[in-house]
Order: C-alpha cells, then structure tokens, then sequence
C-alpha cells in the first residue's frame, strides 16, 4: 500500500508542474475535484477511477507511438509497450474468461467498430471489397451507401432501439454503424417493458442480419444472452454484445450463466471505465476464429494505440481481479434496486418498474415534467443526472421524457442501501416541487421549468451533507 501521503504528493506535485505553465488549466482540475466531491453523481455511465488508475495515464507512455500488436510493431522502440499491452490483455482474459481480448480501442464506439469490420472482414470474399468505389465518407450519398453495402454483401444489423434502451453505435443514422448497415430494431413489451425474445426471433428471421446485437445503455434488466446466440445461430447471424454497461456486473460474477454474455457471444465489446471503474477507453474480447481479424483493429479503424491508458487499463483490470471487486459489483446492483424501491414508494413511475442491474430509468411524464426540465432543476439542486428516451417516447431524443441514474459512482464512495433511500426523497423531493415553464409567448416549453432556488438549494445541502460521511478521493488533498 502506498504511504499516507504518497497520493497526495503525486496530484499536488503533477498541479504545481501544470500550473507553472497553464494556470487555468490547473484551476479547471482542482474544480473538477471539488465539484465532484459535492455533488450526487448519479449518471449511470460515470464512475471513480483509482488513483493508481489516474497516475498511470500521465507518463512517458503518452509520447510513442505503437501502432501494430505485441512483438509486432510499425515503430521501433516498443518494447515497454509491449508490456503493458500484455498485461492489460492477460487481465482482461482471466476475468472475463475470454480467449482473447484487444485492449487498444480508444473508446466504446472504436470497440464497437473494430468488432463491426472483424465480422465484415471475416464474412466478406475480398474481391468484393476491392469492387466498392469508395469515395470521401462525406461525400456519400445514401445511394451510394446503399450500393456500397450491396457490394459488400448486403450487410445488415439487428439490435435494441433507442427509446427501448439501445445505443446510436448499434446500427443508428447518427452514427457510423448506420451507414455500414441496413440496421433494424427490436423493442420491448409496450407493456412490461422487457425484452420480448419471440419478437426478436421473429425479427431476425424476417431480416435475416448478418450482425445480432445485444446490450443497452439504458435497459433496466439482464438479457438472456443464451437465447440470443440460439436466435443468432437459427438464422446464421454472428452474435455481438456490447456489455460496455454492465462489464463490471459482469467482471464481478453477479451476471453470470445465461446473463454473462462472454460464454455465449462470438463477439463482445466493452468500454473500461462505467460500471468497470477503469480509464476512460474501450476492448473487444473474441474466440479464436475472429482473434486475427480483430487484431487488425489499428489500423484498420483506430488511430496510433494509446499506450499511457493502455497502461490504465492494466491498472484498472488488476484491480478488478481483487476479490473485493466481487462485493463492489454487488453492492452496485443491491443500491440501484434501493434507489429503485425507494423511488417507487414516493409513487415515482420507473421502467420496467424497477431494475435488475445498475441503473435506474425514470418516466418523468408522472412528474408532468419532460427530461430536459427533470435534468435541470436535478442539476440545480445537487443531484448530477442525465435526461433519457423512454419506450415510445412523445418527446423524442432531445428533450426525452425520462431520466437515467445509475449506482456504479456513488456506490464507490461508499454509500448504502440507506443512503440510496435518502437520495430517492431529494429526487423526489425536487421533481415533486418542479413545474413546467413557458416560453415568452405563453406556450409551454418544454425546455423551460420553475423551481424554488430556495428548494433547490436546502436539497443541495442535504446532498452535500449526506455524501459528508463519504468523502471522495479521502487520500488526497490539494490545498
């Protein structure tokens, strides 16, 4: 263990050096801090690196350039980078029991398109990529990329909608993925909520994908990964998962048999920070057939490898190999079904009506409130939360009818099952309390909301107040 005050030279030593020659930028780091020990960090996608995790991306690993894999470089000179590559990658294969894992994805999107063109390249006879007149992306128009996928196979993506809980990166217009594929979706029971897998059964034998995926970023409940792969394997479809979410419910044994999606999957994507509380980047874990493919990620699709986060991500999957993770990784899951009950008894409307992993999906509609308003005045008051689609939402992407909160943040602070019920009454409390607004010509806005800052502000006491007794980063400070 590090002495006492080790981490705290380090960070104060590291500001001193920054602000010497960039002030503010030192300024805008020590704020962050500040900011982030105040506040009731409830975005499910957000966590608390280690500060092992933190100082090994500011190195000199940050200066080479690596392109290539482990003992196969374009650069002379990498054989640190070796090291670390191998170890975050040997880490990664014995938590999650994979065959093999590629470690250099910048973030979730980058995984999610190395593992795309993986497919593609092992699905796809060459002479058809070579016939494909590929112009600037820009330049395309959807003509050609309809051709395109033509001559490429026809290639086409089932996964998740979006107000269902999906991600743009599985198949959506806004992202790339939706320009490679002919994408379509599946939803959930406009009922119950869940995943129906007889309608996506259904689906995938009237589409006939070539790509099935499944994973979320703001489904409340585990997937049956073992029904997805036999839906997958009926209409000869590889079968993706992006766990990007829930990797560390995953890394920490509470998803597992048909809820872990790596014994089942051809493929898996993943980013390392969120719920796995490493730096902020991506991995793709795979078998043997699809290891080669893979490997050509960079540079296939990424850029030069970030070796200084590689180096994180060694640092981050050690530490997830601990057994204490074990218990994190459930406490995670123990606090998002406290928040979820405790909300449910102040009469909030959840999807799904409650959760089975780490996050918590609010339908504000109940509140008259639309997500932007809800995520505002949420704000305001102390509590950090992101607006969020529902299923069938009126209000579209933008403006969203819901609010995603999640546990992984708060639950690394060290707070409870009694706290989660204290933070349910300030949501509560604040949504209750907040009415829509109106735009100067007296119609209702959707944007515009009406809260007490005298509210707003008792609440964000009692928010600071309650993470008191949990403070974060206790090892460090700056002054």
């Amino acid at each position: 263990m590090p002495s006492p005050n080790a981490e705290s030279t380090a960070f104060r030593s590291a500001l001193e050096v920054i602000r010497a020659v960039e002030p503010r930028v030192a300024d805008a780091i020590g704020a962050e801090l500040a900011d982030q020990r105040e506040s009731l960090k409830l975005i499910a996608s957000e966590n608390y690196a280690s500060p092992a995790t933190l100082l090994a991306m500011g190195n000199w690993f940050s200066d080479k350039y690596a392109e290539g894999t482990v003992g196969r470089r374009f650069y002379a000179g990498c054989q640190n980078v070796d090291t670390v590559e191998a170890l975050a990658a040997e880490h990664a294969k014995e938590l999650f029991g994979a065959a093999h894992a590629y470690v250099q994805p910048h973030s979730g999107i980058d995984a999610n398109l190395v593992a795309f063109w993986a497919v593609l390249a092992d699905r796809v006879e060459a002479p058809a990529l070579k016939k494909a007149q590929v112009r600037q992306v820009n330049d395309l128009t959807e003509q050609d990329w309809f051709t395109l996928r033509r001559e490429l196979g026809n290639q086409r993506m089932l996964g998740m909608s979006l107000d269902a809980g999906g991600h743009l990166t599985h198949g959506f217009r806004p992202n790339i993925s939706g320009k490679m594929f002919d994408q379509r979706s599946y939803g959930t029971d406009p009922v119950t909520g869940l995943v129906d897998y007889d309608k996506v059964a259904e689906a995938a034998r009237e589409f006939k994908p070539m790509i099935l995926v499944a994973g979320y970023s703001a489904y409340p409940r585990k997937v049956n990964f073992r029904i997805m792969r036999e839906i997958a394997d009926s209409v000869g479809a590889t079968f993706m998962v992006d766990m990007a979410h829930f990797a560390g419910l995953v890394a920490g044994k509470v998803f597992t048999g048909d809820f872990d999606p790596v014994p089942h999957a051809h493929i898996v994507t993943t980013t390392t920070h969120k719920s796995l509380r490493g730096p902020r980047g991506g991995m793709v874990l795979c078998g043997p057939e699809l290891a080669d493919q893979v490997d050509r990620g960079c540079p296939m699709v990424l850029g030069g490898p970030l070796p200084h986060v590689m180096a994180a991500k060694a640092v981050a999957l050690a530490e997830a190999r601990r057994p204490d993770f074990a218990g994190y990784a459930q406490r995670v899951v123990d606090n998002a079904q406290a928040l979820a009950e405790g909300l449910l008894r102040r009469g909030a409307k959840l999807v799904t009506g409650g959760t089975d992993n780490h996050l918590v999906l609010i339908d504000v509609a109940g509140y008259g409130l639309t997500g932007r308003q809800a995520e505002q005045a949420l704000l305001d008051s102390g509590i950090v939360t992101n607006r969020n689609s529902v299923p069938q939402d009126p209000n579209g992407a933008w403006y969203t009818s819901g609010i995603r909160i999640g546990t992984p943040a708060l639950t690394t602070r060290g707070l409870g099952v009694a706290e989660m019920d204290a933070t349910a009454e300030l949501i509560h409390t604040v949504l209750g309390r907040t009415t829509p607004g109106s735009n100067a010509d007296g119609t209702p806005s959707k944007a515009k909301y009406v809260l007490d800052p005298a509210l707003a502000d008792k609440v964000s006491r009692q928010a600071t107040d309650l993470l008191s007794a949990f403070p974060l980063y206790p090892s460090i400070t700056l002054a």
